[in-house]
Order: C-alpha cells, then sequence, then structure tokens
C-alpha cells in the first residue's frame, strides 16, 4: 500500500517541523510535504534492513466504521473474510468496483468490542478522499463512517523493531503477531498499535494523536537503534518486498488476479462470492488471467523506470513497467509490471525498452527480498 503523488499540495504532516528540524528534504507527495530523505537513501534503506527505522505515514487515511452489519457491508465491497475476522486481528483487503477492478488496497482491523461491531480502516493518502466518498455512497445507512483526521500513523520497522518498541511499550512485542493488533495508553492518550507494515521486515505500526506525534516519535527515536526513514528508501524497501504500490501497480482497471493478489480473495468468499466484481473475478481464479503482474531482473546497473515498455523475444509489447529501481540488498536493478499471462513464468527472458535504449531482462518471483515478518501461529 501508498501513493500516487499528483493531488495538489495543500497539507503539512503533523511532523513536518520535526523532520525538518532533522534535515529531512521535503517533497510533495499526496497531498502533503513529506521527507524523501534525510542522510541519503542507500544508507538508509540499509539500516532499515539492519536495525530499525521510523516512518512517518500519517498521509494515509485512518477511518472507523461502526454499527450493526458492519462487516457484512465490507463483505460487500472487499473480497476479504471480514465476518471470521477475530478482534485484534488485522486483514489486507482491496476496495473493488462494480467490474472487480480496484480502487484502493487497504488494511482492515476488527476492533468490535462485546456485540458493538467496528472496523479500523487504513487507506492510502492520495485516494482517501475518494475513498471516503465511495464508501459513504454504498454503505448502508446504519453503518457510521468517520475520518480519523485527528490522529498521525508512524510506522517502526525493521529486525530491532521490537527490541525499540519493548521499551516504549513494554509487553506488546511479546503479545502480537503478525497481523495482530491492541492498544495501549501512553501518556494519557490512547495508542493504536498493529504488527504490520510496508517493508518487508518486521514492525509496527502505531496509530497516535497528533498531539502526541511528536513526544512518541522522540521516544522512539531517542533509542539509537532507530533512525528517521524517508520516501525514497521506503519505495525501495516495498519494491524489494515485492509490495505493490497503488496508481503505479494498482489501479481501477486492475483486477485482484491480474495484480498476484488471489490470497486477499478469502477462501469462503470464493466459495460463496457476494462481492463487488465477484463474477469477473471468480473467472480469473477458474480461468487466468489474459495480464498478471511479475516481477523483473534487469540486467546491468541501470534501472528501468516506470512506464518502460515489456518486449517479448520478437519485439513486440506484452507489457509496461509499472515499478522499477535499483535493489540496494541485491546490488541490482528490479522492477514490477504486468505481462501477458502466458509469458509470466519466472525465468522467462525479456527485454525492456526505455528512452530507445534496450535492457536484457527475464521474469523473477517475488518477494527479491525474503520477507521477515514475526509470526507465531496463524494470525
Amino acid at each position: 500500500m501508498a501513493d500516487a503523488d499528483t493531488l495538489e499540495l495543500t497539507q503539512t504532516l503533523p511532523l513536518d517541523g520535526w523532520h525538518r528540524a532533522r534535515g529531512g528534504r521535503m517533497v510533495p507527495f499526496a497531498g502533503y510535504h513529506m521527507p524523501v530523505q534525510y542522510e541519503g537513501i542507500m544508507a538508509e534503506h540499509q539500516w532499515t534492513r539492519e536495525s530499525a527505522g521510523l516512518f512517518d505515514v500519517s498521509h494515509m487515511g485512518q477511518l472507523m466504521l461502526t454499527g450493526s452489519g458492519a462487516a457484512e457491508a465490507l463483505e460487500a465491497l472487499l473480497p476479504g473474510d471480514i465476518k471470521g475476522l477475530k478482534p485484534g486481528r488485522l486483514r489486507y483487503s482491496l476496495l473493488l468496483n462494480e467490474t472487480g477492478g480496484i480502487i484502493d488496497d487497504l488494511m482492515v482491523t476488527n476492533v468490535s468490542r462485546g456485540d458493538e461491531e467496528a472496523f479500523y480502516l487504513v487507506v492510502n493518502g492520495a485516494t482517501k478522499h475518494g475513498d471516503i466518498a465511495n464508501l459513504r455512497e454504498r454503505l448502508p445507512e446504519l453503518v457510521a463512517l468517520e475520518h480519523l483526521e485527528d490522529r498521525g500513523l508512524l510506522a517502526l520497522q525493521g529486525p530491532r523493531a521490537a527490541e525499540v518498541l519493548e521499551g516504549v511499550f513494554p509487553g506488546v512485542p511479546d503479545e502480537l503477531s503478525f497481523m495482530q493488533g491492541t492498544s495501549r495508553e501512553w501518556g494519557g492518550v490512547a495508542i493504536g498499535i498493529s504488527r504490520s507494515g510496508y517493508t518487508g521486515e518486521d514492525g509496527f505500526e502505531l496509530s497516535v494523536p497528533v498531539s502526541h506525534a511528536d513526544k512518541l516519535a522522540n521516544a522512539l527515536t531517542s533509542d539509537e537503534r532507530v533512525r528517521p526513514i524517508g520516501l525514497g528508501a521506503r519505495d525501495s524497501l516495498r519494491l524489494e518486498a515485492g509490495l505493490p504500490l497503488y496508481g503505479h501497480d494498482l489501479d481501477e482497471r486492475t483486477t485482484p488476479v491480474m495484480a498476484d493478489l488471489g490470497f486477499a480473495i478469502s477462501k469462503r468468499r470464493r466459495a460463496e462470492g457476494g462481492f463487488a466484481g465477484a463474477e469477473r473475478i471468480l473467472l480469473e481464479l477458474e480461468q487466468g488471467p489474459v495480464q498478471k503482474r511479475v516481477g523483473l531482473t534487469v540486467e546491468g546497473r541501470q534501472p528501468v523506470r516506470e512506464g518502460g515498455r515489456i518486449l517479448d523475444g520478437e519485439g513486440n509489447e506484452i507489457g509496461r513497467v509499472t515499478s522499477g529501481g535499483f535493489a540496494p540488498s541485491l546490488g541490482r536493478p528490479i522492477g514490477m509490471g504486468y505481462v501477458a499471462a502466458a509469458l509470466g513464468a519466472p525465468g522467462t527472458p525479456l527485454t525492456l525498452e526505455q528512452r530507445g535504449k534496450l535492457f536484457p531482462a527475464a521474469v523473477a518471483p517475488t518477494p527479491f527480498v525474503q520477507h521477515r515478518y514475526h509470526r507465531k501461529g496463524a494470525a
């Protein structure tokens, strides 16, 4: 999950001054000034892979859905098993249009207590206002939707993230496995904590009132194992992890099957259907899509960026690169893109074309770098 950078710049993050004071180079992204880097993308990337990085993702939309029938209402729009999601559990899912195209990818957490249904959603920053309008139009009147505009969101990611979090929230790392969430009082306010993230590393996302965002960021970065990390390294980390970026690798023309996100279509939903675009999506699951998202390895040192053409052995265009960059962990350029499904097998040789130059490439399995999520039993 992440965002396009085409929105008109209108807002600053709650931690805008905090970033600038630490040397963050600010750029327009998803309607905000956001830090692209502090000490350099390569160094920040490697630090996150080796220790712990702190990302400010407060541009993302935090929503709360409450009311009788909320799970059932969400299941009409998402292909995941929301009714079977236990309190304190998270699920990656997709907001779909009526033809099965992806309006947005998101995280949904069951935060229900007792008989009162409540679901916390995190949606992408560049799409959040459109998502809110779409949900309000399609959800039944009994389900209330609240945009939590008074909360920031921080992501602590890396192999030492759990050690760091233990110092601020004792006991929480032991309580949570991957895709589980909880809450704690800290400094007199409630902090929502999930064990999740967008780097492929173990990590946590922390929902914090805007009034306490700088205090929490200071508490985390006071540990020498933590450094602030910008958008540049966030992008290279998620690309190595094979994670799609909304607005680039995903859009409303793309179905979950095309995007290789079939895992987000729960077993029960495959059997029962009943979600937006189900007819098309279930047919693609059975017969296969015409195109599919694949990983790409590129020979040489020069990355092929988004928009590069993907050619078969005879020079015919069979797709486009949707994400591309240099992978610091691998020391080589990688990418993702869509190709004709018949040419999507790992090892298939391809040619990429960018600005008139040709680059030998091959289809590669993803993730490029192994995920290191913390799992202790089924989550």
